[in-house]
Formats: C-alpha cells, structure tokens, sequence
C-alpha cells in the first residue's frame, strides 16, 4: 500500500472554485466574470428620455412648414424633457458619457434646423441665423473636444473655476443652466411664430392688395411650395387661414423677455469657444516641448 500514489486533487483557486490543472481551460475567471451584472447602456432611463426627444423633435420639423401650433407645441417638450433626462440621471445614477454626447447633439441639431427655418423664413436676416448656427456647433464641438483631450476624459460640464468663472457658472448651477437654455429656445420659437402672425416681420402675411404680387417666400406659410396643397380647398390652405389669424401679441412678448437670455446665450458661446481653443493650445505647446520643438538653431 505504500507503493501506491495518492490520487492527484484538483487545486483550489483563491476565491474557493475549483481549477483542473490536466490541460482543460481555466473555469474560475469564467465563473467570476459571469457572477457580475451586465448593463445595458442604451436602455438607461436617461437615455430612453434621449431618444423621445429625438421623435418629438422630428415630429416638430415635419409639422413646421404649416402648423405652428402643433410644432411649437411637440418642440417645447423635447426640449423641456432635456431637462428630465438629468433628474433620471441623477436619480437612478445612471450618467453616461453617451448620454452626455447624445443630449448635446439633440440639443444642437433641433435648434439649427429650426434656425434653418428661420433663415429662409427671413432671408434677409439668413446670415445671422447661419452665423447663430456656426457659433453654436463650433463652441460646444471645440468645448467637448478640449475636455475629453485636456481633462483626462471628465465630463464637458464639469469646469474648473480658475479656467472660467462665468462657464463655471453656466454649467454647474443647474438653474442658470435651465433658465439660459430655456429662453434661448424660448426666443427661436417666438420668431418661428411670428414669421406666421406678424405682418412687420412678413410682409407676405399682408392681404394681397397690400403687397406686390410674388413678395411670398419660401418659408413663410403663404408661400405655397408644395403642389400637393394648392387647391384652395385643401389642407394647406385651411391651415393656413388659421395660422394668418394668430396673434402676434404674445409671440412678441416672448421673443422681448427671452431676447436679453439670448444675447447672454450667444456671448456665452463666444466665451466658450475661446476658453476651449486656448485650453488646446496650451496642450499643444506642452506636447511640442516634451517633443523637444522647437529645435534651437
């Protein structure tokens, strides 16, 4: 009996599952790494809230040419629930930089394509809107960039005080941040509605022995574009007998409480966009010294 070998036990792992050592894989990381929950970033709360405010957003263009109302109505919620897709974040903690990344670019494509709107609904104003629009993509576009590259991967919201108190201010007081974007969109809107009430703005909306005949433009909701509702029965031409007859009272209104935010908004971008390509440079001339650039003569 002692010329007889013990049998071999298979060996322990450190976490107590057991390992076979005669060649066959390795279940033990396999067993761990199936214990630990799997996530599925797409389907967090905050960035199903993403996701409506898209449908909403492309509800609203699809109604803009000829019902403002409508439009007004479904765009004023995709961009109020901008607002609930951070209280779900916060709440189910659940923030992601895909959901940072999908929020900033809801935000930048509905507003320009509403500013696209503008401008051909007042052409001779076109250049400020396409400028609007330029400032707006290149100062968040260079902001993101700058943090994702210079701020070790943290979140565009999160700027240092020292960097810029004013940008500091804008994105981590949370009404700040509310309030600015809420009337910056607020303004945009009441423009939208009045290139459908107010006569000053569109001539075209003036009674046609006001006006030269062909003064209608593409854009305007006298301007019939599609030959689809041409008929002076059809639908557009219901719709747009009452859009001519909205008031533009409260349209202006808005547009003269939002307006004040709204310049705010723009200079803020400006600033922002300077903040961020300085912060670029700076990381561009460490890079170059650490390269050794310039070579001395």
């Amino acid at each position: 009996m002692d010329g007889v070998r013990p049998r071999k036990q298979p060996a322990k792992a450190a976490n107590g599952v057991e390992r076979k050592i005669n060649g066959h894989a390795d279940l033990g990381d396999r067993t761990t790494a199936s214990a630990e929950p799997t996530e599925n970033i797409f389907l967090f709360w905050p960035n199903v809230i993403g996701y409506s405010r898209i449908v909403l957003a492309i509800a609203s263009l699809y109604y803009m040419p000829l019902h403002p109302r409508t439009c007004s109505c479904l765009y004023s919620i995709s961009c109020l629930l901008d607002a609930l897709d951070g209280l779900a974040a916060r709440q189910f903690n659940q923030s992601t930089r895909f959901g940072a990344v999908l929020d900033m670019i809801t935000d930048r494509c509905t507003t320009s394509c509403l500013l696209v709107f503008l401008s051909s609904a007042f052409p001779r104003w076109s250049i400020v809107f396409q400028g609007l629009i330029s400032l707006d993509f290149a100062s968040h576009y260079m902001h993101m960039y700058a943090t994702l590259t210079m701020g070790s991967g943290q979140s565009h919201k999160k700027i240092d005080q020292s960097r810029s108190q004013l940008l500091h201010l804008y994105y981590n007081n949370r009404t700040v941040l509310f309030v600015f974007c809420a009337l910056n969109e607020l303004f945009f809107i009441a423009l939208y509605l009045l290139s459908f009430s107010s006569p000053m703005l569109s001539p075209s909306l003036l009674p046609a022995g006001d006006k030269a005949a062909g003064t209608a433009q593409p854009g305007n909701p006298s301007y019939a574009s599609s030959l689809i509702f041409a008929t002076p029965g059809s639908a557009w031409a219901m719709e747009l007998a009452r859009a001519n007859k909205m008031n533009s009272f409260w349209p202006w209104v808005l547009a003269g409480v939002s307006s004040p935010v709204m310049l705010g908004k723009q200079i803020l971008n400006v600033v922002q966009l300077v903040k961020a390509s300085k912060w670029l440079a700076e990381g561009d001339i460490k890079a170059r010294r650490a390269e050794g650039l310039p070579k001395k003569k």
